[in-house]
């Protein structure tokens, strides 16, 4: 029984494992980008804010 239930526990994965992605991997790092430049911009806005008071 445990070697049928491995057997298709591993059918199953093998499907998963040849997926396409959702979207173009470029995308990917674009908006892995984008979401870095926008936690600099809001890192560097609050850089003399402590100097003003």
């Amino acid at each position: 029984m445990n070697a049928a239930l491995l057997a298709a526990a591993a059918e199953g994965t093998e499907h998963a494992a040849h997926a396409e992605p959702a979207m173009a991997p470029i995308l990917y790092g674009l908006i892995t980008l984008s979401i870095l430049i926008s936690m600099a911009v809001v890192s560097r806005s609050w850089k003399g804010i402590a100097f003003r008071h």
